[in-house]
């Protein structure tokens, strides 16, 4: 039985590719967008948290794709933005086939910050 992940790196390293890669390549663009985010595992998966503790979004890596999880009211304000992706409650899929939408997620990223920070919206 494989232990499960202590850290963040332990998630990436056991991941096989193209999760990996991708996992690596959204918390490097988490860590320039957002840098005062904590780093933790959540449910086994990466999730980066306010100085304060809460949770700000969570990474999962999957077969054909990741996740970015963030809150309904953070994709609900992008929708119009996202109809070319498959979308969950809060969750957005990004297939490994296609490339990471950068801007449009570093946008959403400091929308959820903002809307915790000014809002008090905390996790879902």
């Amino acid at each position: 039985m494989t232990p499960k992940p202590s850290t963040v790196d332990d998630y990436i390293k056991d991941l096989p590719r193209p999760g990996s890669d991708r996992v690596t390549a959204l918390r490097e663009l988490i860590q320039s967008v957002a840098p005062d985010l904590d780093e933790d595992l959540k449910w086994g998966s990466p999730a980066y948290l306010h100085t304060d503790g809460v949770i700000m979004l969570v990474l999962s890596a999957h077969k054909a794709h990741a996740n970015v999880v963030l809150t309904p009211s953070t994709r609900e304000g992008f929708a119009a933005e996202l109809t070319s992706f498959s979308t969950g409650k809060g969750s957005i899929k990004l297939p490994y086939y296609h490339e990471i939408p950068t801007e449009l997620i570093g946008r959403m990223i400091r929308h959820r910050i903002g809307e915790y920070e000014n809002e008090g919206v905390k996790w879902m």
